[in-house]
C-alpha cells in the first residue's frame, strides 16, 4: 500500500510538474479548476482510506466468523434450525458492517474533502476515485493471496487424508485439517468481503465521477449528486428487512428447508429493493436532467434511471439463479457430472469442463441485456448505477456467502470435537446449502464486475479525452489482444501457486503420517504449526507475481504505449476475464457438489454411486481437488482483476493522457 500510494502520488503530481497554481478544468475549460499537485495528494489520501477500510472489513469479518463456528457447532446438538440461525446471522452481521462501513468512510471523505475543493466538484470526484483503487488492491491480495492459502492446504489434506489413508475428512489425525479450516476464513471470508468492497467502492466512484461532470455537478445539485450512495443506504435497510424473514418471521424445522431460505433470502431483497429505488429515483432526482455522454449531454429523465438500476438489480437475480442451478445437487447438470463419476476421474473432468463451459450462456445474455437497457437510457452514468443496483443487496448477499465457510468450519469442529454422528449431519446438511449459496455469492461478484469495470471503462475513456475507441487501427487492436491474453496468464500463475504449495502440503502431510508413531491410531498428535506455516509461506509469497501483472499493467501500458492502446488492454481483459471466472467457479462447484452428492446418499441415484470410498467416489474426489484452484482462487481473483485494472486507469489518466505513449512518440 505504502508503495503503490507513493507511485500515485509521484505520477499524478508530475502531470503538471507539481505546480500549485490553478489549471483550467478538464471538462469546461473556461473555468479554473484546482492544481494537479492537490489532485495528486487527495487521490493518495483516498487510496489509503479505500484500502484501510478493505483491511478492516476483511479482519472483522474473520473474527466474526472465527467467534460464530463454534457457536453453530454447539447451536447444531439442540436441532438445525437453530444451527441455521447463528451462521446466517453472523453472516448477516458481517454483511451489514461491509456494506455499512464502505458507504460512511466514502460519505466522511467525500464531506472532508469538500472543504478544500469547494465548488470543484469535478476535481473532487475524480480525487475519489482512488478509494475504490485502494478497496480493490487490498482484495486483490486477500482474494489470491487467501485462495493459494485454503486450497493449498484443502488439496493437501483431501489427497492424503480422504484418498491415501481413507480418513474421514476433518478428521484430527490429518496434519493439513487446521490450516484447512483456517483457509475457509481466509479465503472465503476475508476475500469475499474486500472482493465485493471494492466492487462497491469503485461501482459509487465511477457513478460519482460520470455525475460530477453532468447537470448535477453543474447546477451543484448534492441530493441528486449522491443518488448512487442513496441507492446503497436503501439497499441496507432492505436488507435488515430481509433478513428477519430468515431468522424469526419463518422458522426452519427440516435440512430441506435450509436452501429453499436462503434462496428466498435473493428473491425478498429484489422485490423490496425494486420498491425502494422507484421512491428514492421519484424523491431524490429531478423529473429530468442532462448526464455527460462522451462529450455531449444527454437528456434523461428520472423513470429511466431507475430502469436502469433495477436492470442492474434483476440481472443479479438472474446470474444468481442460473449459477445455483448449475452448481446445486439438486438438479440435473451436478447429477450428470456426479454419474460420470462411474467410469472414473476423465470424464468427471470432461463433464465438469462442460458444465462450467455451458453455464457462462445466460448470465453474459443478462450482462449483456441490462448493459443495453442502461447505457440506452442513461450512456455510462447509467452503467454505473446498474452495477450499484447488482451490489445494492450486498448485505444480504455476503450473509448468505459467510454463512457457508461459517457451517463448513462447524462441521470441521464437531468432527475434530468428537462429537455425535448427528452433529455431523446437521452441520453437513448447512454446508452443502453454503456450498451453493457461495456460488451465488461468486456469480454475483463477476457479473457486478464487469458492469464496474465497464462503467469505469467509460469514465477512463472521458477523462483522458478519447472520442471513439476504434478497433481497426493497430494500437487499439494490439491493446485488445493483449488484454484477453491476460486472464489466462493470471490464472496460469494462480493455479501454479496453488499446485506448487499443494506439494508441499502433501510431502509435509505424508511425512508425518509415515513418521510419527501412533498418528494413525489415534495416540500421537500431528504438527498441526507446520502445515499452517506451509499455508501461509505460500499464499504470502506467490501472490506476489499475480498482483504485480494487475497493477503495473496499466501503468507499462499506458506510459509505454499510450492511452488508446490502454482502452483496447481494457476492453480485452473485461470480455475474455468474465467468460473465465465463470465457467472456472461453476465448473470447480460442480464438481465439489457432485462429490457431496455421492457422500451424502440422500436418493437412490447416488445410493448405487456411493458409499464413500467406492471407485465412482474417488473419482469425484479427484475432480474436487482440480475444481478446488479454479473456483476459490483463480475464478473469484479475475473480477478483481478486471475492476482493479480499470479503476487504476481511470486513477491514472490524467498521467496518461498528459505524458503516454511514449514509444509511439519516439516511433514516429
Amino acid at each position: 500500500m505504502v508503495a503503490f500510494a507513493i507511485l500515485i502520488f509521484v505520477f499524478l503530481g508530475s502531470v503538471e510538474g507539481f505546480s500549485t497554481k490553478s489549471q483550467p478544468c478538464s471538462y469546461n475549460k473556461g473555468e479554473m479548476c484546482k492544481p494537479a499537485l492537490a489532485n495528486a495528494i487527495f487521490s493518495t489520501i483516498s487510496f489509503l482510506l479505500g484500502g484501510l477500510t478493505s483491511l478492516l472489513s476483511g479482519f472483522l469479518g474473520m473474527k466474526i466468523a472465527t467467534y460464530a463456528n463454534a457457536r453453530t457447532t454447539l447451536e447444531a446438538r439442540k436441532g438445525v434450525g437453530k444451527a441455521f440461525i447463528t451462521a446466517f446471522r453472523s453472516g448477516a452481521v458481517m454483511g451489514f458492517l461491509l456494506a455499512a462501513n464502505g458507504l460512511l468512510v466514502l460519505y466522511i471523505a467525500i464531506n472532508l474533502f469538500k472543504i478544500y475543493y469547494g465548488d470543484d466538484w469535478e476535481g473532487l470526484f475524480e480525487a475519489i476515485t482512488g478509494y475504490g483503487l485502494g478497496g480493490s488492491s487490498i482484495a486483490l491480495f486477500g482474494r489470491v493471496g487467501g485462495g493459494i492459502y485454503t486450497k493449498a492446504a484443502d488439496v493437501g489434506a483431501d489427497l492424503v487424508g480422504k484418498v491415501e489413508r481413507g480418513i474421514p475428512e476433518d478428521d484430527p489425525r490429518n496434519p493439513a485439517v487446521i490450516a484447512d479450516n483456517v483457509g475457509d476464513n481466509v479465503g472465503d471470508i476475508a476475500g469475499m468481503g474486500a472482493d465485493l468492497f471494492g466492487s462497491y467502492a469503485e461501482s459509487s466512484c465511477a457513478a460519482l465521477v460520470v455525475s460530477s461532470i453532468s447537470s448535477f455537478g453543474i447546477n451543484h445539485d448534492m441530493t441528486a449528486m449522491f443518488y448512487p450512495l442513496i441507492i446503497s443506504s436503501i439497499g441496507i435497510l432492505v436488507c435488515l428487512i430481509t433478513t428477519l424473514f430468515a431468522t424469526d418471521f419463518f422458522e426452519i424445522k427440516a435440512v430441506k428447508e435450509i436452501e429453499p431460505a436462503l434462496k428466498k433470502q435473493l428473491i425478498i431483497s429484489t422485490i423490496l429493493m425494486t420498491a425502494g429505488i422507484a421512491f428514492v429515483s421519484w424523491i431524490a432526482l429531478p423529473s429530468s436532467f442532462t448526464i455527460f455522454n462522451f462529450g455531449s449531454q444527454k437528456v434523461v429523465k428520472n423513470w429511466q434511471l431507475f430502469l436502469c438500476v433495477g436492470a442492474g438489480l434483476w440481472a443479479g437475480l438472474i446470474i444468481g439463479f442460473v449459477t445455483e442451478y448449475y452448481t446445486s445437487n439438486t438438479y440435473s447438470p451436478v447429477q450428470d457430472v456426479a454419474d460420470s463419476c462411474r467410469t472414473g476421474a476423465a470424464t468427471n473432468v470432461i463433464f465438469g469442463l462442460a458444465l462450467g463451459y455451458k453455464s457462462v450462456i445466460i448470465p453474459i445474455f443478462a450482462i449483456a441485456v441490462s448493459i443495453f437497457v442502461s447505457f440506452s437510457f442513461a450512456a455510462m452514468y447509467g452503467i454505473a448505477v446498474a452495477a450499484l443496483g447488482m451490489l445494492s443487496t450486498i448485505a444480504t448477499g455476503l450473509a448468505i456467502d459467510a454463512y457457508g465457510p461459517i457451517s463448513d468450519n462447524a462441521g470441521g469442529i464437531a468432527e475434530m470435537a468428537g462429537m455425535s454422528h448427528r452433529i455431523r449431519e446437521r452441520t453437513d446438511a448447512l454446508d452443502a446449502a453454503g456450498n451453493t449459496t457461495a456460488a451465488i455469492g461468486k456469480g454475483f461478484a463477476i457479473g457486478s464486475a464487469a458492469l464496474v469495470s465497464l462503467a469505469l471503462f467509460g469514465a477512463f475513456v472521458s477523462r483522458a479525452a478519447i472520442s471513439t475507441v476504434d478497433v481497426l487501427t493497430p494500437k487499439v487492436f494490439i491493446g485488445l489482444l493483449v488484454g484477453a491474453m491476460l486472464p489466462y496468464w493470471f490464472s496460469a500463475m494462480t493455479m501454479k501457486s496453488v499446485g506448487s504449495a499443494a506439494l508441499k502440503m502433501v510431502e509435509e502431510v505424508r511425512r508425518q503420517f509415515n513418521t510419527i508413531p501412533g498418528l494413525m491410531e489415534g495416540t500421537a498428535k500431528p504438527d498441526y504449526a507446520t502445515c499452517v506455516k506451509i499455508s501461509t509461506d505460500a499464499s504470502i509469497k506467490e501472490m506476489i507475481p499475480p498482483g504485480a501483472l494487475v497493477m503495473l499493467t496499466p501503468l507499462i501500458v499506458g506510459t509505454l504505449l499510450g492511452v488508446e492502446t490502454l482502452a483496447g488492454v481494457l476492453a480485452g481483459s473485461l470480455v475474455s476475464g468474465v467468460q473465465i471466472a465463470i465457467s472456472a467457479s461453476n465448473t470447480g462447484g460442480a464438481w465439489d457438489n457432485a462429490k457431496k452428492y455421492i457422500e451424502a446418499g440422500a436418493s437412490e441415484h447416488a445410493k448405487t454411486l456411493g458409499p464413500k470410498g467406492s471407485d465412482p467416489h474417488k473419482a469425484a474426489v479427484i475432480g474436487d481437488t482440480i475444481g478446488d484452484p479454479l473456483k476459490d482462487t483463480s475464478g473469484p481473483s479475475l473480477n478483481i482483476l478486471i475492476k482493479l485494472m480499470a479503476v487504476e486507469s481511470l486513477v491514472f489518466a490524467p498521467f496518461f493522457a498528459a505524458h503516454g505513449g511514449l514509444l509511439f512518440k519516439i516511433w514516429n
